[in-house]
């Protein structure tokens, strides 16, 4: 058994709950020190989630706009930390918003413009899995844009984004890093999962092939943001559960909501 040895009477009590047996019972492999960290890692999660019902009803009573960009590499983790973010809060006043492809007629109006159509009104919250910055990164990695596309973008959207946080939007983005190795290993799990499979793209098909490309894309992009422009923050993803704590986190500690907001 992994790890026993360094069980505390705290964690067995916590495994002879209701919440450790299930989580002991439900994971791959027998291991208890993983059961009681998920089982630790719900509770903190639920306390944030109050959190996120405090921001959310501060939101709605200020008629407050809220975007947040949620960026990575393919299998990073963005859709389920979104899952995580809005699971108990009120869904008539936050969106989900995962574009596809531009149709033809997209194509031909200014790049931001779709997006931009799916803004926020006063008092709702919108989440992009993806966002406009599939051009600073995914479309020039894969041929999607021109050379000349993608330049004029880079040249627009710290200014784009000047203007959507002067119009009075809270901004925040997010980028979920993860290793190389990880996300093999995440391809995997959903090549196999007959509920996931229909995730893989022929883009994520190629996310192992242009690793390289990717990341050259991805630090020209941080750099333009960081040094002129609004910064990512950039949190490691490999442990999931860790990962959208931090995302909540994050995202709390960013709108100035009031934390004594009766919910």
């Amino acid at each position: 058994m992994k790890n026993n040895t360094e069980l505390t009477l705290k964690d067995l009590k916590i495994l002879n709950s209701n919440r450790g047996l299930f989580a002991l019972l439900t994971q791959n492999g027998y291991d208890p020190k993983k059961a009681v960290r998920y089982v630790k890692y719900e509770k903190k999660l639920v306390k944030l989630q109050v959190e996120l019902i405090k921001l959310q009803k501060w939101v709605l009573e200020n008629k407050e706009r809220v975007i947040v960009v949620f960026e990575g590499r393919d299998a990073a983790g963005k859709g389920g930390a979104i899952r995580r973010i809005v699971e108990r809060i009120n869904p008539r006043h936050y969106r989900i918003v995962a574009l596809p492809k531009p149709n033809e007629d997209e194509k031909t109006q200014w790049y931001f413009q779709r997006y931009v159509n799916q803004f926020p009104k006063g008092g709702e919250m919108v989440f992009f899995d993806r966002s406009w910055y599939n051009r600073a990164v995914v479309e020039p990695v894969n041929g999607f844009c021109t050379q000349a596309e993608y330049e004029i973008f880079m040249s627009q959207v710290n200014e784009f984004e000047k203007m959507i946080v002067e119009s009075g939007v809270r901004l925040v983005k997010i980028y979920l890093s993860i290793s190389r190795d990880e996300q093999v290993s995440r391809f995997e799990l959903i090549k196999n999962n007959p509920l996931k499979v229909w995730k893989i793209t022929p883009v994520d098909e190629r996310a192992q092939e242009l690793w390289d490309q990717y990341t050259e894309y991805k630090e020209r992009m941080f750099k333009l943001t960081q040094t002129e422009g609004i910064p990512f923050r950039v949190i490691k993803a490999n442990r999931k559960t860790k990962a959208r704590m931090k995302v909540i986190q994050h995202l709390l500690s960013s709108i100035p909501y009031d934390k004594n907001i009766e919910v």
